[in-house]
């Protein structure tokens, strides 16, 4: 029997990550992308704009001399911000040109659409431990979701590529609650959701491996991709314990590698397949200096998805 799921990797895992000062040991695309392969994913997000090619069809080229397709790529966007869309817009629309130029018939990418996470010195103080109190009011609700309805329109009319939006600790759509309003607010035809199982378990400032399955039954219409990401419970309970706020918690390792935390990787797996997930799963383990080899982690976490019948 054919497996429907595909492993990627991204680039995030060998520290290219969207945060200033949270960026890892730089290394070129070239290298990171070598290493990808030999750790045994067919698949990789773009990471930030610059740091892969620009150019389309050298970037197609550097993708088709490794065999790997293009899953996605992370925007970030200050949806609070109304005055933040037209600008947040066009870059959203510069990347996904970009992923449509290169795109697989069979498995094209998402633009992956998120807040301008740990920008709000609150939310990023509070991450893994956010009450209702810290949320979005009803009208910046209202206009944060329909700037991510706009702006996933408009990627599927001009590029025909689909939207999903990446729930992140240390933004505003974090909690399972924060997460729900948004789905309810936006149209279930035009924006999905990226759903990360360590982004998930820590923003519900629970340990129970049981809310993930709970959440993917809740929104399994709305769930177009997967990253695959674990979550140390000791790391977030004493992060939460001694109020930390998100970079120190991922600085010390909150999101462990895979299997090493207390994502039930099993049962969400067995979940995907009962669904009839098709398609890429995306591992990210964020990777900042002192925590180890990128490539190492890379190919442990791809060990440990083959026990998984990955």
């Amino acid at each position: 029997m054919g497996n429907s799921i595909l492993v990627g990797n991204a680039p995030c895992s060998w520290g290219s990550l969207e945060f200033e000062g949270l960026a890892g040991e730089a290394i070129g695309y070239a290298q990171m992308l070598d290493e990808l392969v030999a750790s045994g994913y067919t698949g990789t997000e773009l990471g930030d704009w610059g740091f892969m090619p620009t150019d389309t069809e050298q970037l197609h080229a550097v993708l088709a001399e490794r065999k790997l397709t293009m899953t996605g790529a992370f925007v970030p966007v200050a949806l609070r911000d109304p005055d933040a869309h037209d600008e947040g817009l066009e870059r959203v629309l510069t990347v996904a040109r970009q992923l449509a130029a290169v795109a697989s018939s069979e498995y094209p990418p998402f633009l992956v659409l998120a807040d301008e996470n740990g920008s709000d010195p609150v939310r990023t103080k509070q991450a893994g431990r956010i009450g209702p109190e810290l949320g979005l009011k009803p009208e910046e609700w209202r206009v944060f979701a329909d700037g991510a309805n706009r702006i996933a329109q408009a990627v599927r009319e001009q590029t025909g590529l689909r939207t999903v939006f990446h729930h992140h600790c240390a933004g505003y759509v974090e909690t399972p609650a924060e997460i729900d309003t948004l789905l309810s607010m936006t149209d279930p035809e035009t924006l999905g959701l990226v759903f990360d199982t360590g982004h998930f378990l820590y923003g519900s400032g629970q340990n129970d491996p049981a809310v993930v399955l709970e959440a993917l039954d809740r929104h399994a219409d709305r769930i177009w991709y997967v990253h695959f990401k674990d979550c140390h419970p000791q790391i977030a309970e004493q992060a939460r314990r001694e109020e930390w706020d998100y970079f120190t918690a991922v600085g010390h390792g909150v999101f462990c590698e895979l299997g090493k935390g207390c994502v039930d990787f099993a049962a969400v797996t067995n979940w995907l397949r009962e669904h009839n997930y098709r398609g890429f799963i995306t591992v990210e383990q964020d990777v900042l200096p002192g925590m180890g080899a990128p490539r190492l982690s890379a190919e442990r976490n791809r060990a440990f998805l083959r026990t998984l019948g990955l």
